[in-house]
């Protein structure tokens, strides 16, 4: 169900365990790289963590060359990019990791090309999902209903002995369980209100040339409006702006451009007054953190969910495409085991997930104005806030934890690295390093 990024890489993996898998998708795919309607995100900034690209080129193996053939810009940060967060610009340091920046089309233009390659593989496409087949025991299939056609004709029913939900953020399959007599799951949320809007721009030579491809301001408690410019494969920058609930950005050219006056910083603004705008703004406004418990008791066999369908991040920390390429890996991991259960695959998605729901759930639960049903925290949680919120104030000057703190953030490494003797010894012991007054022009001379 979905033939996005995270229906698309679970299609590749059950080709390799079954005689058919069948990709159920409402769009017409397009011919090339261009943006759905179904995917109301494709408009804006995505990146692809580190963490994701291991998992993509472990599926798909020479994918990150044709990333970089097709044009994609490889992104070293912190050195690439100037960088600010809570009142403080990073050092641009040699870099410790690295992002790709281009667009959302073109990334998933690529990997349909390579999936959809596969003679086992078979798209419906224009078509929704309506429900499921099934009982309180199994999901038997689903059911269809063509997009172009008489809204109140029967669906139609597909039979499948495993049924993949990849349909993103707006699934309605704890609706469908239910109407199948089995219970909805529970979810957990987390809710900042967040909003961003986002518009292309090409900028004069020379502005953001040569040592500098980008800006970015990373939004927090004390900074709660975030924004910044990232370069796409064509050599336009695609500028977004955010704010919290009550401050969402506005969508109109006057507005948008008027509201990058808030980052508390007018490096921006001074790019914008430059540059020439190529679109119109859009904007975003479904932010919330949302973690789906299909791995408690109760959920039918041949179920599984994956993707933003499974747990949806907010998009601010540009997550969601590492997550979709990570849960493809566990679940094929998962299915090389002699026999693997429906609850096993389904702990081994959520699993997953995990790391980067700790990190924006746990973000985004000290933001003003956050609502929820997950913002509770025990005494060991506010102490490892405590602890993580020294290693911010360390990371944007201390090359030690900030390599780990990017390692983290990327997916590339597990929370532990945080916790490595030489991190914590600094976190712990070490006054925040000196950090540039100033935007920083260039990347730092190796050993300065």
């Amino acid at each position: 169900m979905g033939g996005s990024l995270s229906g698309l890489l679970a299609a590749h993996v059950l080709a390799g365990h079954a005689d058919r898998v069948t990709v159920v998708e409402r769009d017409r795919f397009p011919d090339g790289a261009e943006s759905r309607p179904g995917v109301p995100q494709g408009r804006h900034p995505h990146v692809l963590l580190e963490g994701g690209q291991v998992a993509m080129e472990a599926l798909l193996p020479g994918f990150l060359a044709d990333l970089r053939k097709a044009g994609a810009p490889w992104v070293g940060m912190p050195s690439d990019l100037v960088l600010r967060q809570a009142g403080r610009w990073f050092r641009r340091v040699r870099p410790s990791a690295h992002i790709y920046t281009g667009s959302r089309a073109q990334l998933e233009e690529l990997v349909r090309r390579r999936v959809l390659a596969n003679p086992l593989i078979s798209t419906v496409e224009g078509t929704d999902v309506v429900g499921f087949l099934g009982d309180t025991s199994r999901v038997r299939g689903v059911l269809l209903r063509d997009r172009s056609g008489d809204t109140r004709a029967e669906p139609r029913p597909l039979a499948a002995d495993l049924v993949v939900d990849a349909s993103g953020a707006g699934t309605k399959a704890p609706q469908w369980l239910a109407s199948c007599g089995a219970p909805a799951p529970h979810e957990e949320t987390i809710d900042t209100g967040l909003a961003y809007a986002s518009r292309v721009y090409r900028g004069p030579e020379g502005v953001l040339d040569g040592p500098t491809v980008g800006y970015y301001v990373y939004p927090g408690p004390s900074q709660p409006h975030g924004g910044g410019a990232l370069p796409l494969e064509d050599g336009t920058h695609l500028v977004i702006v955010s704010g919290l609930r009550g401050t969402e950005p506005p969508t109109d050219e006057d507005g948008f451009t008027s509201y990058v006056k808030r980052l508390d910083h007018p490096l921006l603004d001074r790019w914008l007054e430059k540059a020439e705008p190529l679109s119109p703004p859009f904007g975003f406004r479904r932010t919330a953190n949302v973690r789906r418990r299909y791995d408690l008791p109760g959920t039918p066999a041949g179920f599984l969910a994956t993707g933003d369908a499974l747990c949806t991040f907010n998009p601010v920390y540009g997550q969601g495409m590492a997550v979709a390429a990570m849960n493809a890996v566990a679940l094929r991991d998962a299915l090389a085991d002699r026999r693997p259960t429906t609850r096993r695959v389904r702990r081994a998605l959520l699993a997953a997930s995990r790391q980067a729901w700790d990190i924006s759930a746990g973000a985004d639960r000290k933001m003003p104005g956050a609502l929820g049903n997950a913002l509770d925290c025990g005494p060991a949680d506010r102490v490892a806030d405590w602890y993580l919120n020294r290693v911010q104030e360390r990371a944007t000057g201390d090359p030690v934890v900030g390599d780990a703190f990017r390692a983290v953030l990327m997916l590339a490494r597990p929370v532990s690295a945080l916790f490595a003797p030489p991190v914590a010894r600094a976190v712990l012991f070490a006054r925040p390093a000196p950090t540039p007054a100033e935007p920083p022009a260039t990347p730092e001379e190796p050993g300065a």
